[in-house]
């Protein structure tokens, strides 16, 4: 029989879900950041600012962002990194990277920059390589959770960091009724609105509450290469970072 995983609240062939994935980022690309300001009221913004601090990166470093997106990220870590160090920004989705580059480039940042179309569950770098590694909101996307958290593992060096932010469940339960009430009746409407795409966000709001939630995400990265895992709970835990680390 097929193996079957999940697309939202679906049950599909494991080897259909990355091209759905791909539909659905492929339909939101352009219209992407309007949305996740709208949809967070800004504060994505703030969040990604959080998830930079837990990076550890320095002047000279080497980063890689996956699921890199529109680039905010990657953006904001090339500037850390300098002229002398380097980022790579990572996709699945060729639509997503191109208009990362045209955001990176109308900022001028060039120079110590790279873009790489590749799954997370199978990454074309050696070993060791990078000082850090991000991923913000694209891990619930991903089929295979664990062979991508043991790749990013891989991919780290010995006492760099993997930082990964991303939707999780609230700690308190009144804000998790509201958070539910506002994301299966307000953001497909939004998305119809702003992207013409109701379904789209209703997919993303059923990926939100398949996604592990905090306890069993740094279980899953203890099982996939990481020694020592640090839960930072954001928004009530709406969002949370975890911070991998290998030794």
């Amino acid at each position: 029989m097929t193996e079957k995983t999940h697309f939202g609240y679906r049950e599909v062939p494991r080897d259909e879900k990355s091209r759905l994935v791909g539909s659905v980022f492929d339909s939101v690309a352009a219209r992407y950041d309007l949305m996740n300001d709208a949809m967070s009221l800004g504060i994505h913004r703030l969040w990604k600012r959080v998830a930079l601090e837990y990076t550890g990166l320095r002047r000279g470093g080497q980063a890689l962002d996956l699921a890199s997106g529109t680039g905010d990220l990657a953006a904001r870590m090339a500037r850390i990194v300098g002229d002398t160090g380097l980022v790579v920004l990572s996709d699945i989705n060729a639509s997503m990277l191109s208009i990362g580059r045209e955001k990176l480039d109308e900022q001028g940042i060039f120079n110590n920059v790279e873009y790489s179309l590749a799954n997370a569950e199978d990454l074309p770098f050696e070993s060791n390589r990078f000082d850090c590694v991000t991923i913000g909101f694209g891990l619930r996307n991903v089929t295979d959770k664990a062979r991508a958290l043991a790749e990013m593992a891989r991919v780290v060096k010995p006492g760099g960091r993997v930082v990964i932010l991303e939707f999780s469940k609230p700690t308190s339960p009144l804000v998790e009724r509201v958070y539910d009430a506002y994301s299966f009746s307000a953001l497909p409407v939004m998305g119809k609105l702003l992207a013409n795409d109701a379904d789209s966000y209703r997919y993303l709001a059923e990926s939100i509450r398949m996604h592990p939630d905090q306890e069993t995400l740094e279980r899953m990265m203890l099982d996939n290469g990481f020694d020592h895992v640090d839960v930072h709970n954001l928004t009530f835990g709406v969002v949370a970072i975890h911070v991998g680390f290998t030794f």
